[in-house]
């Protein structure tokens, strides 16, 4: 038996020299041996600074070159890079329009049918414009209601005399 180094952590151990003539005995471990085989790099969190390994396909794949030891490290950037104008479902900030019927307590009941299952109510701008988030131009209607307002010129006159009376 041959005393080597081994080439991950230098510790001495022994081997038979056939080994050695085969390329083989570098390592003291199998542990040693696939910490020497490894082709990645050693990354930092971009959260913690905690020290992480990732594989060349794990390396190429990451869009952001960000790294992350773990999902609720990940979490925590997405929730601070990806708010507001910067999530990619932003819409200029004037989506908030069903919250605005609810601290008006108006009644969540479509106004032509008065269907009053909450899953199917949808919020209708009256004049087409989606900015436009007053009390007023806005009005509960289920799915159904909701097309017929838009497509059917009958629906959409009956639909604009209840709201008339509403007021």
């Amino acid at each position: 038996m041959v005393t080597v180094q081994c080439v991950t952590c230098a510790n001495p151990f022994e081997t038979k020299p056939s080994t050695i003539k085969r390329g083989y005995g570098k390592y003291c471990s199998i542990t040693c041996g696939r910490t020497g085989n490894r082709r990645g790099k050693v990354v930092a969190c971009l959260i913690c600074s905690k020290e992480v390994y990732r594989a060349p396909e794990k390396l190429s794949r990451a869009k952001s070159q960000n790294y992350f030891c773990s999902k609720s490290c990940q979490a925590i950037w997405k929730n601070s890079e990806r708010i507001g104008p910067n999530h990619p479902n932003w819409k200029h900030g004037k989506s908030a329009y069903r919250s605005v019927l609810d601290r008006h307590k108006i009644v969540r009941i479509c106004t032509l049918c008065t269907s009053k299952d909450e899953r199917i109510l949808a919020v209708h701008h009256v004049d087409r414009n989606r900015l436009n988030n007053v009390v007023d131009n806005l009005a509960w209607l289920c799915h159904n209601c909701h097309f017929l307002v838009h497509h059917d010129t009958v629906e959409k006159h009956r639909f604009l005399t209840k709201l008339s009376k509403r007021s």
